[in-house]
């Protein structure tokens, strides 16, 4: 992926320190300080322009977001976009959120084991060919490492147009013993659900008729125990 970015963009990022953290492993274990609170966090690996963690950090307040990106344009392009919807909310610095640059391959040196609740991987690289597929943000893996960052409550929402990458990624989900729940086949079938945020890349899939995949996958004990009980209840 190349990107074309304005000059000055890691001294405008230098000027966001209350946005924008630029080496996430300073705060490894340490990020409930960086919000100043003990609210639950989620983060999007592979945030892109920030439109999803923007919008879901405007939609629940209670929740801690952090976007993390490999690429300073898309730190800079995100913390715009980040900054118009809360300003749009009358609130004038984005509190609940951070945007993070790192490699997610090197995410296990970013934070704790257990200091993270939810994973969002939306639209993520297929990386077709096989060769590639230890690439893939669902690759058994990196499975591993999420389990290990994800705590009691953890889980994993994953969105893809990838035909090929979701059933990859369900047989991955199933090889590592977790349990999948909410898959959809076709996200936006009856229009978009009250609890979705589109990406960028959602929306332009969605508006070209093509058909999103999604699912949930539970990770932490507690979270798990809860989904159980749950299904007996519907019996």
């Amino acid at each position: 992926m190349r990107l074309r970015g304005r000059k000055g963009i890691r001294e405008n990022l230098e000027q966001q320190q209350e946005l924008v953290v630029l080496d996430p492993r300073e705060y490894k274990g340490r990020w409930s300080e960086v919000f100043g609170n003990e609210r639950p966090i989620h983060i999007e690996l592979g945030m892109g322009k920030g439109q999803f963690i923007s919008g879901m950090s405007a939609k629940h307040p209670n929740v801690n977001f952090i976007g993390m990106d490999m690429y300073d344009e898309l730190i800079r392009r995100a913390s715009e976009k980040v900054r118009a919807i809360w300003n749009a909310q009358g609130q004038e610095e984005p509190e609940t959120v951070r945007l993070a640059l790192g490699n997610i391959e090197l995410i296990e040196e970013f934070f704790a084991p257990g200091e993270l609740e939810r994973i969002y991987l939306n639209f993520s690289d297929p990386w077709p060919k096989k060769k590639h597929w230890r690439r893939r943000l669902t690759h058994p893996r990196f499975l591993q490492k999420y389990r290990t960052l994800l705590n009691e409550e953890g889980e994993i929402h994953f969105k893809t147009d990838s035909r090929e990458l979701f059933q990859f990624s369900l047989n991955a989900f199933a090889a590592s013993g977790l349990q999948m729940n909410n898959i959809s086949l076709s996200l936006h079938e009856e229009g978009n659900p009250e609890f979705n945020v589109m990406t960028e890349y959602e929306s332009k899939f969605v508006g070209r008729g093509m058909p999103i995949y999604r699912c949930e996958v539970i990770v932490g004990d507690a979270a798990l125990r809860r989904y159980h009980e749950d299904k007996m209840d519907q019996f």
